[in-house]
């Protein structure tokens, strides 16, 4: 062991700590001679690392075995992390004692989109924090909490709104301004893109190169934003700024080309198809995050589907749980379905889809295809009785994952539109409060939710309604304490506590002073009291009736109508039920006997016309009988002779 430790040392003399090449010719000729030399092995690691051979890496760590793989953890643990390969990187940071290990752990659990941990790594590094690290926290926290805003996390204590100290760097501009886009506040993303994209035009800290990297996702996120903004010439001007070759890596290459494709108006969707899937495959530690992934799995399957592409839709390996809720799940059912149906919208679409649902009666993304296409075709009900059938059968069950889909905001919320899209307003009131009931005893409910659900139980008189609200306002309050809505929420719901109680909660909404600063009271008073559209209406039309007032003394005398009634009108008496039916279809008539029954048995008005009959034929023309010159003759007259 000592020889062989020798022997590495003399060959690593000559070579130098920047040639890893050599580094590792050195080890290599080592491990020849001593297959089992754990300081060659370790500094072979290291040296695959150096040179960015990451699967030769990891491959060798496996290879030699736990003793090097307990040795070099963390070098292990960072190949793992860079092969994509995050949970096992995640777990084997997490046992090492150190604070690159702290460091290793948390950019893998930020991939992992575990928000919540990555957070409180974050924080135990903020509170033993190096002065060098300063910055690079704040601009990795900032990721985190844009992050936790995309994937819908509902604890924002953690979550701020941009400051002035965002704005002093780009890298923080940009976090920010993902984090504006998260909350669909297009506007703040914009200028806050802007101010990132000069800050990093002007930096000194980086090379004409870095500038580049760092720039291009900056633009594709521009041209995101003004897409949403509908800017659309602002959109194309950006888009023509791109160059997909810059791109360092695949991901933002990929979400850039999808982004351009976007703002171009291609008629053709072969060649849209093909523009879609110009860019290469991304590598697996590369790979996208869920909330970018989405989006972009959605459309290709929309191009796959304009491109008529069924076959591959149908036959695609990937089968989809039949009871999954994840957008994947959901892309892939519904896709599927969609070219089952093959792209029609009519009655048969609907049969080719209902019998895919008989053979997988739970899939969701079949259901919600389904109702869909129910809706275009103007069948509301056939779309609300799906619905609660599939919710029913959910709700029966026994199985808690059953349980979480029959109450899952995206289904709930689907069947609250269809209510208020068929107006009934008691079963919104009704599915709400279940909703509420469900989420609000379970933790991280989602906010969105438990808000609708207060509101609706506060317009109810009942008091069971009244206290569920005051619970549900209360345990977001305790979840949101900053949040306007919940404060106004929990004031509603806790009326009848004196305002002292309350002040707190009370200073958080904007005063009555501030709402009403900009109303004109004279206005107000001059146009009189709002009236509704109906009340309007009946108003408008009134005044339309009416007739302006004699110019003279003299009134016309009115004329008076002469009654329309027949002769023979009892009021007494009872009329005709059948009166309004022709004499022929009425239950008590009976055709006349004799020649007249004949001659009125031919006609057809006010009777069935018989199809045989081909009135539109020309006569035909009498055929003579007998010899040519027969038809001449004067018929004789009778008479005597």
């Amino acid at each position: 062991m000592t020889a062989s430790s020798s022997a590495l040392a003399a060959l690593l003399k000559n070579s130098t700590l920047d040639d890893h090449e050599q580094i590792l010719d050195a080890c290599n000729k080592t491990l020849q001679s001593s297959k089992s030399n754990l300081e060659a092995q370790h500094v072979k690691l290291i040296a695959l690392l150096k040179l960015d051979r990451y699967e030769d890496a990891v491959k060798f760590a496996d290879t030699a075995g736990d003793t090097l793989r307990k040795a070099a953890q963390f070098e292990y643990a960072y190949a793992l992390y860079k092969t994509g390969r995050l949970e096992e990187a995640a777990a084997i940071s997490s046992e090492i004692q150190s604070r690159g290990a702290n460091h290793l752990e948390a950019q893998a659990r930020y991939r992992l989109e575990d928000s919540v941990t990555t957070s409180e790594l974050y924080r135990r590094l903020r509170n033993t924090q190096d002065e060098a690290e300063i910055y690079d926290l704040r601009v990795n926290q900032g990721a985190i909490d844009a992050q936790a805003q995309w994937i819908g996390v509902t604890d924002v204590k953690s979550i701020r709104r941009p400051g002035r100290e965002d704005l002093e760097a780009f890298e923080t501009a940009y976090n920010a301004a993902c984090g504006s886009i998260a909350r669909d506040e297009y506007a703040q993303a914009e200028v806050l893109l802007k101010r990132a994209k000069e800050l990093c035009r002007h930096s000194e800290d980086l090379t004409d190169q870095q500038k580049q990297d760092e720039l291009l996702p900056i633009a594709v996120q521009q041209l995101y934003v003004l897409l949403c903004l509908g800017k659309s010439s602002e959109a194309k001007a950006i888009a023509a700024e791109i160059t997909l070759e810059e791109a360092s890596d695949l991901s933002t290459r990929h979400i850039a080309q999808n982004n351009i494709l976007l703002t171009q108006e291609t008629e053709n969707p072969f060649l849209a198809y093909k523009q879609f899937h110009a860019t290469d495959k991304i590598p697996p530690d590369d790979k996208l995050f869920s909330y970018q992934n989405g989006p972009l799995k959605s459309n290709e399957a929309t191009l796959d589907l304009r491109a008529f592409k069924f076959d591959g839709l149908k036959s695609s390996k990937r089968i989809s749980r039949e009871s999954g809720i994840s957008t994947e799940d959901l892309i892939s059912s519904s896709s599927k379905a969609t070219a089952v149906a093959g792209n029609e919208t009519g009655k048969a679409a609907l049969r080719k889809m209902s019998s895919l649902l008989q053979r997988r009666p739970n899939d969701i993304g079949i259901i919600i295809t389904l109702i869909q296409l129910y809706v275009l075709n103007g069948d509301s009900t056939s779309a609300v009785e799906l619905m609660e059938s599939f919710l029913t059968r959910m709700e029966q069950s026994a199985a808690e994952i059953e349980q979480g889909i029959r109450f899952n905001p995206l289904l709930v919320s689907l069947l609250i539109s269809l209510y208020r899209y068929r107006n009934q307003k008691a079963h919104v009131k009704k599915e709400l409060a279940s909703a509420a009931a469900y989420w609000h005893t379970r933790p991280n409910p989602p906010a969105s939710l438990l808000i609708a659900a207060g509101v609706s139980l506060l317009e109810s008189h009942d008091e069971a309604d009244a206290k569920l609200a005051s619970e549900i306002f209360a345990r977001l309050k305790e979840q949101q304490p900053s949040d306007k809505a919940t404060a106004a929420g929990y004031v509603a719901s806790h009326a009848g506590i004196e305002s002292s109680q309350l002040k707190s909660d009370i200073d958080k909404l904007t005063p009555v002073e501030d709402l009403v600063r900009d109303v004109d009271v004279g206005l107000v008073e001059r146009a009189g009291i709002p009236q509704s559209s109906n009340a309007l209406a009946i108003a408008q039309l009134g005044r339309g009736k009416k007739r302006s007032a004699p110019s003279t003394g003299q009134v016309k005398a009115k004329r008076i109508r002469k009654s329309r009634l027949p002769k023979d009108f009892d009021e007494n008496k009872k009329p005709d039920p059948e009166r309004w039916l022709p004499m022929k279809d009425r239950s008590y008539y009976r055709p006349p006997k004799g020649k007249k029954r004949a001659k009125r048995g031919g006609d057809t008005q006010g009777g069935a016309v018989n199809e045989d009959l081909n009135v539109d034929a020309k006569p035909a023309t009498p055929v003579a009988s007998g010899s040519g010159s027969g038809g001449n003759k004067k018929k004789k007259g009778k008479g005597k002779k």
